[in-house]
Parts: C-alpha cells; structure tokens; sequence
C-alpha cells in the first residue's frame, strides 16, 4: 500500500523535518486546471496472476522490460512489443496534446493488447510528467505544469498539493508512473546554463541538496498521495555534467563521490519510502571510472542497494535511443544493466524489444546466477505492481 504523506514524513530524519519546516513561498494558482473525470483504468491483478516462480521464462523476462508509444494512439510496433515479446511495462512518451479522456482511451487499448500476454499482470504505465519544458501529456483536463524552478520557489505544502492535483490527472488517463521528480542538484545559478540535461531546461527544484531534498520530496509525495508512483532520478546526479546523455556520448561526473552531500536528496527519498530509483548514464570517476552509472555493479548493487538501502525498483534511463549508451549493442544494455543490479529495462524504441528480450533469456538460459538476478528483479516489479494495485 502506498504511504500517505504523513507516514512517509514520519520516516525522514528529525534534521530533515527542519528543513522541511523553514521553507516559505507562495506561487500563482496554475492556470487552466481541469478537474478529471472518471476514475483510474489500470486493473487490479487478478487473483489467477502469475507469480515469478509460475512463469514461463519469456514471460518473467517481459517483466523486467518498458518500452515505449506516442501518447496520442498505440503505436503497432508497441502494441507487437506486448502481445510477441511479452514485454510487460509501457511508457507515453514524446508530446501528447489530446488530453486526458483521449489518452485513458490510448492506455486501455494498450492493455488490452497485452492481456493475456504478460502472465495476467497489469501494464505498468508511464510518462514524463516533470513540469515546464519536460511535460509529455497536455490538452484537455491536464494542467499546465510550470517548470521545476518556478515549483523549487513554493512552499512544500503547496507544492504537495499541486502535485497531487497533477496525480489525479494522471490516474484518470491511466498513467501508474510518473518518472519524476528531478533530484539532481546544480551548483549554482551561473553553472546551470552549462549543465546541458538539467540547469539549461530548469529541471532543478533549487541550487542545494537541502533545497532539492525538501521540493523533491514534497512533489513525491504528492504524486503519491493521489495513488501515482514517482521515480526519483537520475541516481546519483546529473547536476555536475555538461552534456546531455540523450544527445552526447562520454558524459563523464569528476567530482561525486560515493559520500557526496550531492547524494542527499536520493538518501532521504530512500528513508521516506521512495518506490522506484532511475539510474544516470553518465560515468562516476570518483565511484566507477569504467562503467556508465547504469552498467556498474558497484553503483547499483554496491552504492544504492548496499550503502544506502534501497530495497525497491531500479529503472534506467532510456537504453535505445540515448547517444551515451551507444557503445555497445541493445541486446548487451540489457544484460549489463541487469547484471549489474538493475530492475527494469527502459528502451522506448520498441524495435530494440525483441533483440534485447531475446538476449536476457538466452542468457538466463545457460547462466543460472544471471536467472536467478531476473527473477529478482521481475519479483520486485512484480510486487509494485501489487503494491500499487491494493494501495
């Protein structure tokens, strides 16, 4: 079951709480908000759902997949991606302006596509709801988010209650995901036009990790308050970097390191029950020169699960169209990234889908010990999506 608010605060640390409590602002009330109509179409698993331990292998392997669609129809390759590859997640993505009743449409034809092709498990849908210039569904019942920095200027309760009004508009078109908020801390205000993926789009809820910890957590919670998942990204920050992964390749972090104050916006949404992590593609120097964040066993199963706890799914970004990870073949993103502690593939071209599926379980098929990891991993899929379903 999700966390109400107040449960997830009671997590925090008492210095957390401080903070929580100091900050002042008051923003303009968004203008053109639509109040939704209609409740979620996301279905609840059935009780004849398979389990991990019940699937079939190209089933399990499904799971631990997300694959992407326009948000304004479904896309046929999408659609193939679901009823051939079994693939088991889906994200709106690009720029969807038909609004909310249009897109709820989208998504149940999606989930009807997939029905008995992902072992009775509901679709995990998803979407880029951020705010500003990263706001993937509009029109029609959907607000028009202001960007992070103008929300990095309210007050936290504010900010939790325009969140969850935005929440809201999500359920009602389907969405179960949202992948925000933006927890990567700029430096400063002269550094963020060089900081290509974040600063130049004003990504950033503030300048400091107590500044991002409290407007980070006050949108996660709102978001969770009206029964939508947030994904805290991009683990451990792209705050630092002055290329863009989507668009450049050899992103490279010299300064975070493994106990960086940079961390603590992460650190503290872990303590407050955060549910899904998405991890950079950038490289760490300080952490792992020789991985990408999203490859390094030491980042994920060392740094994230290991020395701050996190027991929940870990999503990359994007591993099919992003420059940065162009070195090396889709069907080897997908292992890396599972191998090396990852939960959930996102590649939001589905022509990757069957090469990348076909190797995960070619893989799984001669290698107990990388088996054994994506049943982990689907398991923890698998169990947030229960999770959300009973919340």
């Amino acid at each position: 079951m999700i966390r109400s608010p107040l449960a997830r605060r009671i997590a925090v640390s008492a210095s957390m709480v401080v903070v929580l409590a100091g900050c002042a602002g008051v923003p303009r009330s968004p203008a053109g908000t639509a109040e939704p109509t209609g409740g979620s179409t996301a279905p609840r698993p059935s009780a004849s759902a398979s389990t991990p331990s019940t699937m079939s292998l190209p089933v399990l392997v499904g799971q631990v997949f997300m694959t992407a669609t326009e948000p304004d129809a479904a896309q046929p390759e999408t659609v193939e991606a679901l009823t051939r590859h079994h693939v088991g997640n889906v994200m709106l993505r690009g720029r969807g302006t038909d609004g909310v009743k249009a897109t709820a449409d989208v998504v149940r034809t999606l989930r009807r596509a997939a029905d008995d092709h992902t072992g009775g498990l509901p679709l995990l849908v998803a979407t880029d709801q951020e705010g500003g210039l990263v706001q993937v569904l509009r029109g029609r019942g959907f607000t028009e988010i202001p960007r992070t920095t103008t929300q990095g200027s309210w007050s936290p309760a504010t900010l939790q209650k325009q969140a969850t009004a935005w929440g809201r508009e999500l359920r009602a078109a389907g969405v179960d995901l949202n992948l925000a908020p933006v927890l990567d801390t700029v430096p400063s205000p002269t550094f963020a036009e060089r900081n290509a993926p974040i600063g130049y789009f004003d990504r950033q809820f503030g300048f400091t990790p107590a500044d991002v910890t409290r407007q980070g957590l006050a949108f996660l919670d709102g978001m969770e308050a009206a029964g939508v998942i947030g994904t805290v990204k991009h683990f451990p920050g792209l705050g630092r970097v002055t290329a863009n992964t989507d668009t450049a390749s050899g992103v490279r972090d010299t300064e975070t390191t493994a106990t960086d104050a940079y961390l603590e916006p992460f650190r503290a949404a872990i303590a407050a029950d955060a549910k899904v992590v998405m991890m950079s593609t950038a490289y760490y120097d300080k952490i792992d020169p020789h991985e990408s964040a999203a490859f390094s066993r030491p980042m994920i199963t060392g740094l994230l699960r290991e020395r701050l706890g996190f027991e929940g799914v870990v999503i990359s970004d994007d591993l099919s169209a992003a420059r940065q990870v162009s070195d090396r073949p889709p069907a080897r993103r997908a292992v890396d990234f599972l191998r090396a502690g990852g939960d959930l593939v996102l590649a939001i071209d589905p022509a990757h889908m069957a090469e990348m599926t076909s190797a995960v379980v070619a893989e799984a098929e001669k290698d107990p010990a990388f088996r054994t990891r994506v049943e982990q991993a689907a398991a923890r899929v698998v169990s947030l999506k229960r999770e959300h379903a009973a919340g």
